[in-house]
């Protein structure tokens, strides 16, 4: 059975959350190998020879060898679980390989012929993905690393399904029982919007609220000259009292 990559494990016989953090403080990762009609077994990995080939495709689609002591067993990648935010790997979760059992795995999909594609070249269209990997069934030795998806003769609003792709002999697409879902799609680009003035982008609803402040402020400012007019007639009728005796004092 051909394998792609060779990970050197230990098994573990400390178990639970406190002793899974401790190994995660020395620099190890937790994991777990099951199925193959065997029991499970609890492993440790160095964190980062793991990191590394976690950052290869390839890695999470093939045939793996895990290596305890002097016992070698074939297995796949079948959880990753993460750190919420640091680039740390909590648990890995493995699967004994049997060559005359099917497995099931996920293997990505390589788009080719974007740039030539009708709906892209001439048509102005853009490509839109919906899966990037299909999970799959077959034997070992039938496990491609990947299916090429060609999308070269898509023209706009077109698109390719499932049950369009070529899989290699012996394997089938295990999504496909259940729906024909579209893969990869062209279509055309979403019309842009006016764009709104700088100082109504800046402030939503500003001109409405300026509107409605107008007849506010015009009023205000009515009231603010009635207030400014009530002392100076206030004052012209002292002055013309003060006048009144003068006069009268005059004619006398």
């Amino acid at each position: 059975m051909k394998t792609s990559f060779e990970l050197v494990a230990e098994f573990r016989e400390t178990q639970g959350k406190g002793a899974s953090r401790r190994l995660r403080h020395a620099g190890k990762v937790p994991a777990i190998l099951y199925g193959g009609h065997a029991a499970a077994r609890t492993l440790t990995l160095s964190h980062q020879k793991l990191l590394i080939m976690l950052d290869n495709e390839r890695f999470y689609s093939t045939i793996l060898n895990l290596k305890v002591g002097d016992e070698s067993q074939a297995a796949i990648l079948k959880d990753v679980q993460r750190h919420p935010f640091k680039n740390a790997i909590v648990h890995v979760d493995f699967q004994r390989v049997d060559e005359n059992e099917k497995i099931r795995i996920s293997i990505p999909l390589h788009f080719t012929g974007a740039a030539v594609a009708p709906g892209v070249k001439s048509q102005g269209g853009l490509v839109s993905h919906m899966r990037t990997e299909a999970e799959i069934s077959c034997l070992p030795k039938d496990l491609p690393e990947f299916i090429e998806v060609d999308i070269s003769g898509l023209s706009l609003n077109e698109s390719i399904h499932l049950s369009q792709l070529k899989v290699p002999q012996g394997v089938v697409l295990v999504e496909l029982a259940k729906e024909d879902a579209a893969v990869v799609a062209i279509h055309s680009p979403r019309a842009e919007e006016p764009e709104p003035t700088a100082a109504a982008a800046a402030v939503p609803g500003a001109a409405e609220g300026a509107a409605a402040a107008a007849p506010a402020a015009a009023g205000a400012a009515g009231a603010a000259a009635d207030a400014a007019k009530t002392p100076a007639a206030a004052a012209g009728k002292k002055e013309e009292a003060k006048k009144e005796p003068a006069k009268k004092d005059a004619k006398k």
